[in-house]
């Protein structure tokens, strides 16, 4: 048995997508560290999974998400554009409907070849995020020291925890991020951004990421950035958010209840089968 893939990314933020919309098994997590594995296996920072929808639900495929150590996450910004793209081209459409851990998100085409998707609003409330015990989100008591002026906490679909330095580009990245990634006020662990307002349109930001560390580019990670720094009124409600790997523009309409609206490209980098003897090693494994 052999099993087909696609390689995709956003930004850098790299996926590879299984179908498994003809009744293939779901992947292991095992399967997933495998994949993961840039030397011996294909390489990503997250598995993208299509399923299908059920009639009526309003979705055309039901999308998971699996990080680089095999655990799985709610939400994935990057990995949502790349398999909106998928099925845009498959299907000849210019939007889609995705069922996700985190809901029902709607991606469109945007100009110049990019996509937009709505992400659906912010979870602000600590129990949303979650914390480990009643804080204020926008001032959590961290256990693990850190030089920021300032964090958030939100989900986006995912918990975020949100720094603001002086200099994302100094910002220790490698260390900080997995010790922040696991402090005790995140039950469900965190995925960690290093955030810099350059000004009321931009923010430069680095991202470690729960279960993948560190990565080009994080799509709700930067919806994370783009809401807290919109709710300390540090800049406008679009924002452009600088990754390592490219640029996301990030807008939050005002209008109660908005979903966070998150534009960036998408790109396929190749289609190919993982072999009979590479399935067979991790299941043997």
């Amino acid at each position: 048995m052999r099993v087909a893939f696609r390689k995709m990314h956003g930004i850098g933020n790299d996926f590879v997508v299984l179908d498994l919309r003809d009744g293939a098994p779901a992947p292991t997590p095992a399967l997933a560290r495998a994949l993961a594995d840039r030397h011996r296996g294909v390489g990503f920072d997250q598995l993208v999974t299509l399923s299908p929808a059920e009639a009526g639900s309003g979705a055309d495929a039901v999308v998971g998400f699996l990080n680089a150590d095999g655990s799985p996450s709610g939400a994935c910004g990057n990995g949502a554009r790349c398999a909106a793209l998928l099925l845009m081209e498959e299907s000849g459409r210019d939007s889609v409907a995705l069922r996700t851990e985190a809901g029902l998100l709607t991606a469109r085409r945007a100009s110049d070849g990019l996509i937009t998707v709505d992400m659906g609003p912010p979870r602000l409330g600590w129990r949303e995020v979650p914390l480990a015990f009643e804080a204020d989100v926008d001032a959590p008591p961290l256990s693990t020291p850190h030089p920021a002026t300032a964090v958030s906490a939100l989900s986006m679909g995912n918990p975020h925890c949100v720094l603001f330095v002086a200099d994302a580009e100094a910002a220790p990245l490698e260390t900080l991020g997995p010790a922040l990634e696991r402090d005790r006020l995140f039950p469900e662990r965190a995925n960690v951004e290093f955030a810099q307002v350059i000004d009321r349109g931009a923010v430069r930001a680095r991202v470690w990421e729960r279960g993948a560390g560190v990565t080009l580019a994080c799509g709700s990670g930067a919806c994370a950035v783009g809401v807290a720094a919109m709710r300390r009124g540090l800049v406008d409600r679009r924002v452009a958010v600088r990754l390592d790997g490219g640029t996301l523009t990030i807008e939050w309409p005002e209008t109660p209840g908005a979903g966070v609206l998150m534009t960036g490209p998408a790109a396929t980098v190749f289609d190919g089968e993982l072999s009979a003897g590479f399935l067979a090693g991790v299941e043997a494994a």
